[in-house]
């Protein structure tokens, strides 16, 4: 049988209906761990904040959190240089932190009890955040870049894709260095075939959902 693959065209607000939709499908008994992955110029944070208001419409609590709160000392992350991709790729984020402070807390049975943020980089010191308990059927939404293929525990996956040329245009000049860490991102992992949920935001006015046929 041959699999094909439908684009639909979906405006940014029936998007975010959608994926809340189906979020708030999910048993109202236990947590639900939603990846919001894609790189900065796909707004993957946009996303989640735009999120957050219509799952709690549908009786959701909503914990926000970001990757950029939870990348490495500067010490271990510069080790090779500050522009290094592959420094970028495997360094940068504390996936280990995330999956102990984030997302294993909510694991069946656990405590809920989640660290909403780990690591200033700003001041390149711990946050000391409190932590927070989200109450069952409570859903996190966790958005960054370079989120799947690490092992990490979600209930629901979206991707955000950019083709290569969209993501080169829409990267800022100082950030251009990373784009090699996206691209083997794309060769190793291939977020758009193990995403539960893909959407082409080359044109972020005029995204598309991507399903298989």
């Amino acid at each position: 049988m041959n699999i094909g693959v439908n684009i639909r065209p979906i405006s940014p607000s029936s998007l975010v209906e959608e994926l809340a939709d189906r979020v708030a499908a999910r048993p109202r008994d236990s947590w639900v761990r939603v990846a919001l992955d894609g790189a900065p110029a796909a707004r993957p944070e946009d996303l989640a904040d735009a999120l957050a208001d219509p799952l709690r419409l549908r009786g959701r609590e909503v914990l926000r959190v970001s990757t950029a709160d939870f990348l490495r000392p500067a010490s271990l992350r510069f080790e090779y240089g500050r522009t290094d991709p592959d420094s970028f790729y495997s360094e940068w984020f504390d996936y280990g932190g995330l999956a102990r402070e984030v997302l294993r807390p909510l694991d069946p049975g656990r405590s809920g009890k989640v660290l909403p943020t780990l690591w200033d980089s700003v001041v390149d010191r711990a946050t000391r955040a409190p932590y927070v308990t989200v109450p069952p059927g409570g859903v996190l939404l966790l958005a960054g870049p370079l989120l799947l293929g690490r092992g990490l525990p979600f209930e629901l996956t979206v991707h955000l894709r950019l083709s290569p040329g969209a993501l080169a245009r829409r990267t800022p000049d100082e950030q251009r260095w990373t784009l090699p860490a996206y691209a083997r991102y794309e060769e190793e992992v291939t977020p758009a075939e193990v995403a539960d949920v893909v959407v082409r935001v080359d044109d972020p006015r005029h995204p598309a959902l991507v399903t298989l046929s």
